[in-house]
This record gives C-alpha cells, sequence and structure tokens, in this order.
C-alpha cells in the first residue's frame, strides 16, 4: 500500500485529507504534528487520539521550540525583524519550520507522498510546498483542499457521510498559537476598515498601573528575566505570561500576500514586541552607526524571505552569519515598564555602552577636540555641497 504523510493539526481541513487519502486514494496514512510553542500536553493527546480514530496508520508528535528558536528566532531578534514595521513573523516563521519537519519524517518513514491541508489562496500552500520539493522533489505533494476547491460545508459533510461526527462549528475567530506570537483571525480582519474587538484576542487586561520588568542580553539573546537566568526559550514564555496579564502585543498586520494580493490578520505578541524592541534599542547604545545602518538592511531582507517561504535559499545562511557576528557587543540590561495595552522602554546599562566614553557628552562638553577642530572638520566636511553649489551657481531659494 502507498504510504503519504499528512501535516496534520487536527483541525477540520487536515482531518478531512486524512479521511479522504485513506478511503478515496487508498493510501496508509501517516499524520505528524510539528509543534512549535503552540500546544501543551493535553491537547497534544487530544490530536493524537482524534487522529487514529480517524484512521491514521501512526501519529507522530514532534516538538522543536528549541530547534525553532535557534535556527529561527534568534536570527529574528539579531534582526529586528517585523514585517512592515509591525508584524514579528509570528506564523510565517513557524510554518516554514513545521513544512522542514514533516518532509523530513516523510523521507524518514519512507513515504511515496506528502500532503497537507492548505487551500489555494494564502501564503501557507507556498511555504509548504516550497520546503518541500526543496528537501524531497522525488516525493509527491497531494493538495485535497485546493485541488478540489472545497468549502468548509463540504469538508463537513463528507465527514459526517464517513461516521465523523465531531462538533465543526467555526469559532468566530480563529487563533493560532505559537512561542514567536498568536494570529487572530475574523470577519473584521477580511474588510479594511474594521478593527478586532478587544474580546477576540486571547489575553484580556488582568493588571492596572504599572510593572518594571529587566531583559539582559548576552551577544543578542535573552539569557535572563528579572535578574533569574534561563534559556531564551523559556524566557520568551515567562515574559509572555507577563506581559499577556496587561493585555500588551495586539496589533493588525496588512501586507502583500506572496500571491500578490493584499491580506490582513491581527495578533498578540507581547514577547516578541517587546523583546524586539528592547533588543534595538540595547544595539542602538552598543552599535556603531554602519553596523546598524546595514543590519537594518538584511534585517528586512531576512524577514521578508522568511516570510515567503525561501528560508531555504543560502543567502539567508549568509544574512544569519552577518547578524551573528553584528551580536559580539550587544551586551547588557534593557529596563521595561509594563503598562495596560502598552509598554514603554525606559533605559538600558551595558559595558558595551558607546555613550560611557571620555570623549564627550552630546550638547555638553567636547573633551577630545579642541574648537579649532571643530572648525576644521565642519569646514572639509561643507566641501562637496560648497564646490557643487558654486559650480552649478545654485541659489536655493
Amino acid at each position: 500500500m502507498k504510504k503519504v504523510v499528512l501535516a496534520y493539526s487536527g483541525g477540520l481541513d487536515t482531518s478531512y485529507c486524512l479521511k479522504y487519502l485513506k478511503n478515496e486514494k487508498g493510501y496508509e496514512v501517516h499524520t505528524v504534528l510539528v509543534d512549535t510553542g503552540g500546544f501543551d500536553e493535553e491537547e497534544l493527546s487530544a490530536i493524537e487520539k482524534r487522529a487514529y480514530e480517524l484512521g491514521s496508520a501512526q501519529h507522530a508528535n514532534l516538538t522543536i521550540v528549541d530547534k525553532y528558536y535557534d535556527k529561527a528566532i534568534k536570527y529574528l531578534i539579531f534582526g529586528n525583524v517585523l514585517k512592515n514595521n509591525t508584524y514579528p513573523l509570528s506564523v510565517s516563521a513557524e510554518r516554514v519550520f513545521q513544512a522542514i519537519e514533516a518532509i523530513k519524517y516523510a523521507k524518514k518513514v519512507g513515504a511515496s507522498a506528502i500532503a497537507h491541508g492548505s487551500t489555494g489562496a494564502g501564503n501557507d500552500q507556498i511555504r509548504f510546498d516550497l520546503i518541500f520539493q526543496t528537501i524531497a522533489p522525488e516525493i509527491e505533494i497531494i493538495t485535497p483542499i485546493r485541488d478540489l476547491k472545497l468549502s468548509r460545508q463540504e469538508e463537513v459533510d463528507y465527514l459526517s457521510k464517513n461516521g465523523v461526527h465531531y462538533s465543526w462549528e467555526k469559532a468566530q475567530y480563529s487563533i493560532n498559537k505559537g512561542l514567536w506570537g498568536t494570529s487572530v483571525g475574523g470577519k473584521e480582519t477580511l474588510t479594511s476598515s474594521e478593527p478586532l474587538p478587544s474580546e477576540a484576542y486571547p489575553s484580556q487586561l488582568q493588571k492596572e498601573g504599572e510593572e518594571k520588568v529587566t531583559l539582559h542580553f548576552e551577544q543578542g539573546e535573552l539569557v535572563a528575566l528579572n535578574g533569574k537566568k534561563d534559556v531564551p526559550e523559556k524566557n520568551i514564555v515567562k515574559l509572555e505570561k507577563l506581559a499577556n496579564a496587561y493585555a500588551i502585543g495586539r496589533d493588525i498586520h496588512v501586507g502583500d500576500t506572496i500571491i500578490g494580493i493584499k491580506g490582513r490578520v491581527g495578533f498578540e505578541a507581547a514577547a516578541p514586541l517587546i523583546i524586539i524592541k528592547a533588543h534595538h534599542l540595547l544595539e542602538k547604545h552598543t552599535l556603531g552607526k554602519w553596523q546598524q545602518y546595514w543590519k537594518e538592511q538584511l534585517g528586512n531582507w531576512y524577514g521578508m524571505l522568511f516570510h515567503e517561504g525561501q528560508f531555504l535559499d543560502p543567502v539567508m545562511r549568509n544574512i544569519e552569519t552577518f547578524l551573528q557576528d553584528t551580536q559580539k557587543t550587544v551586551n547588557g540590561t534593557v529596563t521595561v515598564s509594563l503598562k495596560p495595552y502598552h509598554f514603554s522602554l525606559d533605559g538600558i546599562e551595558s559595558k558595551n555602552d558607546l555613550m560611557n566614553t571620555g570623549f564627550g557628552q552630546y550638547g555638553e562638553m567636547n573633551n577630545a577636540w579642541t574648537s579649532d577642530d571643530a572648525k576644521g572638520f565642519i569646514k572639509i566636511l561643507g566641501n562637496a555641497q560648497n564646490i557643487f553649489s558654486s559650480v552649478n551657481h545654485l541659489d536655493h531659494d
């Protein structure tokens, strides 16, 4: 019997795919769920149980949070990556890594095909297919929902006809949770004018007032929170819990999808936004002007290529090498104030702070140069524009 691996989430689309591939196509279906920080043990157990009930020959839950941080999130922090200056690639990045692990699993179990439940109208189909065809071009890609252009009701009807009677009522809002943020989709995000209501977000306001937290970075990585050391991925989870009590990190991202249409999605990403902004502030103090400039250029490219599923392009490894190298002096502690619905950056302390110098204080004292030095510098600095202005007889009106 032919063997297919299905990238499985336990939702309607992948449940339909499982039943369809087994009943209509005669495949031995192996299911795999790749956890990038969005599931607890109870949820993983329930999804595994459902997979077997639907006819999975073998199910695997692969938790890759550590790898996901080390291979992806770390560089998103180094690059201060916010898509359109807004979105921390919450779902974009995890889909890429789910695809990588799913296709590796398919090769491991000797599958001749791999399947996913994406439609033909979104970004995920591209991320999955690009990764699958790069890592294992010999394995066939099957996409029942996309190929058959199925409506949700058609999926429900097919499952009911085949004895599957789970409650498939669509929640008012679609929630996708991961280590690097939670996406929120609903009827409002299908429009251009409506905001998501407060109750649509998974975290609601629990605290008033203000609370200070300290983030300690070593070579750009978050190694301690409030003075307590731990691995960065666990610090992310701890910070998220602290900030969620203040309902921080809500926003709506509007951007160009890979297929060329505009898309709009809500998200809640308290820890990612705080970490990126705190890290960026620390870099302003500890990196040189041109380091910051080129980091911004390459960070934007890195985020765009990642978002569009091009993670396996070799230029991504080149950019990661650059980003890693820039972090040698990004050491220190950033103090952040958490408040209802927002946060503020108070300041930093760092042995690498470039403000800690005897050369001078901005707007105050010049200790390392004289008044004549300054006048000469300004005169030479102005040579190019003065020459251009003179030769071209500009009057600068």
